[in-house]
């Protein structure tokens, strides 16, 4: 009798009960927050109504204001920066990550409770002790009670701006600026909506829209937009939810045919060890039908009792064996089946769990286009660079009147819409003064100082914002696919500096003024994580213009 070839499948079984348990146990927490891009990708738009849309660091007046989406200063509070030598960075950032309780990993007794962090190397916002001068490690402290009341208003995206000296947005008109197609707009005007369906924006390699009746850039295409991102993550919890259901249904298969597996494996030892005793059978019986034969020896008489007894051990022997057979073939019928079961449920579960993945792919994207787009315009690289949820979605050249001339660092935000959706409302941040004609008031401010609590804010140079606007020429078609995706909340960066190492996976642009001290910044470890070597397939587009 040979061994069965189920043997070898019952351990394959047997191995895949393992496999399931350990995939089961690693999936629970597979759907917890690991970055702001995931974050933005399942909150869509980064800014929700009322939420503050920018946060404005001074570090000589060592105070925040948080301003709202109308541009409005809605809470100030004093703040504690980086002292001499750690200096927190002056520059550009968004909120990347929130974290209630949080401890540092760099510094003894770093408690840093109502975490925001702008950079992924360790600068952020949070609670802590204010001296009434800077005396951080590079983070900008907050009273405890106004940290905590920040952080349950902020979303993940919320710009922050550190300056040197105090500056608030001004709201600006240029043409320059985005703004939805006139033409697109009188065209969806006068064609009835045929669909409820947005069209596919053309960021990236989506092909361009085909719905008149929605114009890119409007009211209505941001309702659509954010529509569709509700039915997509209602089909991915639905889709994650069978996917679950699934792989414990695949787990308790696969537990159901372990039992019969170890059957099989006990009646396969049962049937060879029932063999081996008919073999054994077999050859006492030719053994003493060989004495019997043999005349010549004294023992021939007793030899046929002999035989008698070994025919009828054989007998018993091949009734065991009988026996042994049936309950393996039994077992094999039952193991095969139940193995059967628990290979067909793997299959399921695994198809659910890649309709599962389609699933949050698809609601993924489209959060991820309800999100505000973010332009970069770096005079260092001459180009333009767009993000969109904390992704790179495209790269193009720009042209720049007077390339080596300076032309300042600026930061344009788009408000909200106006004129019944045919135009948005900016705002603007000036961080670096170059028109002579804003030197004096700057001076005379700074002689206001008097007891320390600060002066008023200066508004921003629009005067110098639209002369750099003027410099800048976007080419029709990198105009008309941004336009599409402007959305409240959008912002439009032009600066003499390049993209800091720090802008890199799961990030906005960061912009680190070079020209000022960033001690707080450059004592930190950086890490390959930070870079976009992923999506650019190896190569970081921002790797040869990191400051």
């Amino acid at each position: 009798m040979k061994a069965t070839p189920l043997l070898g499948c019952s351990l394959a079984v047997l191995a895949a009960v393992g496999c399931v348990l350990v995939a089961l146990a690693g999936s629970s927490d597979g759907a917890s927050a690991k970055s702001g891009r995931e974050a933005r990708g399942r909150e869509g738009q980064a800014n929700r109504p009322g939420a503050p849309m920018l946060a404005i660091v001074s570090l000589s007046d060592q105070r925040v204001s948080i301003f709202d989406g109308d541009g409005r200063r809605m809470l100030q509070s004093p703040v504690s920066t980086g002292q001499t030598g750690l200096e927190t960075p002056s520059g550009i950032f968004s909120v990347v990550q929130k974290k209630e309780v949080h401890q540092s990993n760099v510094y003894e007794d770093g408690n840093m409770p109502f975490m925001q962090r702008i950079t992924w190397t360790g600068i952020a916002l949070h609670a802590g002790v204010l001296p009434g001068q800077p005396a951080s490690h590079g983070c900008v402290r907050m009273p405890h009670a106004f940290a905590q009341n920040l952080y349950g208003l902020t979303d993940i995206g919320m710009r922050v701006i550190i300056v040197r000296d105090d500056v608030a947005p001004a709201e600006i008109e240029h043409p320059a600026l985005f703004k939805p197609d006139p033409r697109r707009l009188e065209l969806a005007l006068a064609t009835p909506p045929v669909s409820d369906r947005p069209p596919a924006v053309r960021l990236g390699i989506a092909p361009p829209p085909t719905d008149a009746a929605i114009a890119p850039g409007s009211p209505r295409y941001l309702q659509l937009l954010r529509s569709t991102a509700d039915a997509r993550s209602a089909q991915a919890s639905a889709a994650t939810k069978k996917a679950s259901e699934a792989r414990q249904l695949a787990l308790r298969r696969a537990a159901e045919a372990a039992p019969a597996v170890k059957a099989l494996r006990a009646a396969e030892a049962n049937a060879a060890k029932a063999d081996e005793l008919l073999r054994g059978a077999e050859r006492t019986l030719e053994t003493a039908r060989t004495k019997a034969a043999d005349q010549s020896t004294p023992e021939t008489a007793g030899a046929e009792g002999a035989v008698r007894a070994a025919d009828l051990a054989k007998e018993k022997a091949s009734a065991k064996v009988a026996e042994a057979q049936a309950q393996l073939e039994t077992a094999k019928a039952q193991a095969q089946a139940r193995m059967d079961a628990a290979a067909r449920a793997d299959e399921e579960a695994k198809a659910a769990e890649g309709a599962r993945d389609a699933a949050v792919e698809a609601a993924e994207e489209a959060a991820r286009r309800t999100s505000p787009v973010s332009v970069f315009i770096s005079r260092k690289t001459q180009r333009l660079y767009v993000r969109q949820g904390y992704l790179p979605v495209f790269e193009a050249p720009v042209a720049i009147r007077d390339a080596n001339k300076p032309i300042g660092t600026f930061v344009f935000t788009a408000l909200g819409y106006r004129d019944a959706g045919t135009d948005v409302r900016w705002s603007v941040v000036s961080m670096y003064r170059y028109s002579e004609a804003m030197e004096p008031i700057v001076q005379a401010a700074r002689m206001q100082r008097g007891d320390g609590n600060g002066f008023e804010a200066i508004a921003a140079d629009v005067t110098a914002a639209k002369a750099a606007l003027d410099r800048i020429a976007i080419g029709p078609d990198d105009l008309e696919r941004i336009s599409e995706v402007v959305l409240p909340g959008s912002s439009l960066i032009i600066s003499d500096e390049g993209a800091s190492i720090e802008t890199g996976k799961d990030t906005d642009f960061v912009i680190i003024m070079s020209s000022e001290p960033q001690g707080g910044l450059k004592t930190r470890r950086r890490e390959p994580r930070y870079r976009d070597d992923d999506f650019f397939g190896g190569k970081s587009p921002f790797s040869f213009f990191w400051n």
